[in-house]
C-alpha cells in the first residue's frame, strides 16, 4: 500500500488553515443546499489560465437535459478530447466549481475538455449520475468532430466522485460491448483521487479519518446520499474496485492519481494494482504529502501545480487505439 509522508505539504497545511480560519464547517455538518453553496465558493477558480474557446450547451440525457461546457485550447486544430466529471461526492459540484481544473487540464494537455454537469444526489441517486455520465460520453464520442475534437481519442476522467464515474463509464463500455448495447471503449481513463470502493476498512481511512479536506464522516454522508441501499455498495458500477478481472481487462489504459493524506488513497492504489493484474496499462502517480482534492489548490500549492504537468504528460500518451 502507498503511504503518506511524515507530514502534509506545508502549502497544503496553509490552505487547510485558511479554510479553518474562514469557519468552513465539515460537509457532513451541513444541509445539502448549504454544502453546495460552500463548495462553489470555496473551490472557485483562482487565476485559472485563459482558454481560447469556451462554449456551453445542453444535450438530451436519459432523464432530461445534461449541460456541458467545452474548453478548446486551439479551435483551429483537431485535438484529443477529455470528457470530465467533477467531484463533490455525487452531491456537490457544478460546471463553475470545476472550471479551474478544466482550464488547467486544457491548457497543460492541449486536449479539448468537455465538462459534464451530471444530475446530483440525493435528488438523483445511483445510477442516475452514471447514466448522465455515459450519455455525455456517448454524445461527445458521436459529435467530437463538430467540437474540434478527435472522436477516436476521447478519454474519460474526473476528480473524486467524478473519478468514480469515469471508471464506471469505462466498465459500462466494457460490459455493454458484450452484446447488450455497443458503447465504444474510451481511449483512456484519468482517475484523480477517485472514489472506487464503498467501504471504510482501509489503512488510509484509519490514518485520515479526520481529514484534511475530506473525512470518514464526510464520505459516509456522501455515500448515504448517493446509494439507494446497502445493496448498491456491492455493485461494481458504484464500487469499481469490485469489478471482476474479465471486465477490468476490457477497460482502457489508466492514470490513477492518489495523495498520501487522503482517505481514498488505498482504494486508488488497489484499483491501479487490479487493473495492472488484469493486463491494463496503468500509470499510478502518488503524492505522499498531498491531501484529497489537492489539484484544486494548484494556484497555491507548488506540488499540485507540478502534478498537472505529469497528468498532462499522461494524457498525451493516451493514443487512439481503442478496443471495441
Amino acid at each position: 500500500m502507498e503511504r503518506r509522508a511524515p507530514e502534509v505539504d506545508p502549502q497544503v497545511r496553509d490552505a487547510v488553515e485558511r479554510f479553518e480560519r474562514e469557519g468552513l464547517p465539515p460537509w457532513h455538518a451541513l444541509s445539502v443546499e448549504s454544502a453546495r453553496t460552500v463548495e462553489d465558493e470555496a473551490f472557485a477558480a483562482t487565476d485559472p489560465p485563459a482558454v481560447e474557446r469556451v462554449g456551453e450547451f445542453s444535450i438530451a440525457g436519459p432523464r432530461g437535459p445534461v449541460p456541458l461546457r467545452t474548453y478548446h485550447p486551439a479551435p483551429e486544430e483537431t485535438r484529443g478530447v477529455l470528457v470530465f466529471y467533477h467531484g463533490g461526492g455525487w452531491t456537490l459540484g457544478t460546471l463553475d466549481s470545476a472550471a479551474g481544473i478544466c482550464r488547467r487540464l486544457a491548457d497543460r494537455s492541449g486536449r479539448l475538455v468537455v465538462s459534464v454537469d451530471y444530475r446530483l444526489a440525493p435528488e438523483h441517486p445511483f445510477p442516475e449520475p452514471l447514466d448522465d455520465a455515459v450519455a455525455a460520453y456517448e454524445w461527445v464520442r458521436g459529435h467530437a468532430g463538430s467540437l474540434g475534437g478527435d472522436p477516436e481519442s476521447v478519454v474519460v476522467g474526473g476528480t473524486s466522485a467524478g473519478g468514480n464515474l469515469a471508471a464506471a463509464v469505462s466498465l459500462r463500455a466494457a460490459a455493454e460491448s458484450e452484446g447488450v448495447r455497443e458503447v465504444p471503449t474510451p481511449a483512456g481513463q484519468l482517475l484523480l483521487y477517485p472514489i472506487l470502493a464503498q467501504t471504510f476498512d482501509t489503512d488510509s481511512y484509519e490514518e485520515n479519518a479526520d481529514g484534511p479536506l475530506l473525512s470518514r464522516a464526510d464520505m459516509a454522508w456522501f455515500r448515504g446520499h448517493y446509494l439507494r441501499s446497502d445493496v448498491d455498495r456491492y455493485n461494481p458500477f458504484a464500487a469499481p474496485v469490485r469489478a471482476d478481472e474479465e471486465r477490468l481487462a476490457e477497460t482502457p489504459p489508466a492514470c490513477v492519481v492518489t495523495g498520501g493524506f487522503d482517505p481514498l488513497r488505498d482504494e486508488g492504489t488497489r484499483y491501479a494494482a487490479r487493473l495492472r493484474e488484469a493486463g491494463v496499462a496503468v500509470v499510478h502517480q502518488h503524492y505522499p504529502a498531498m491531501a484529497h482534492g489537492f489539484l484544486s489548490l494548484a494556484a497555491d500549492v507548488d506540488a499540485a501545480d507540478e502534478a498537472f504537468d505529469r497528468v498532462a504528460e499522461r494524457l498525451a500518451e493516451f493514443d487512439s487505439s481503442v478496443r471495441n
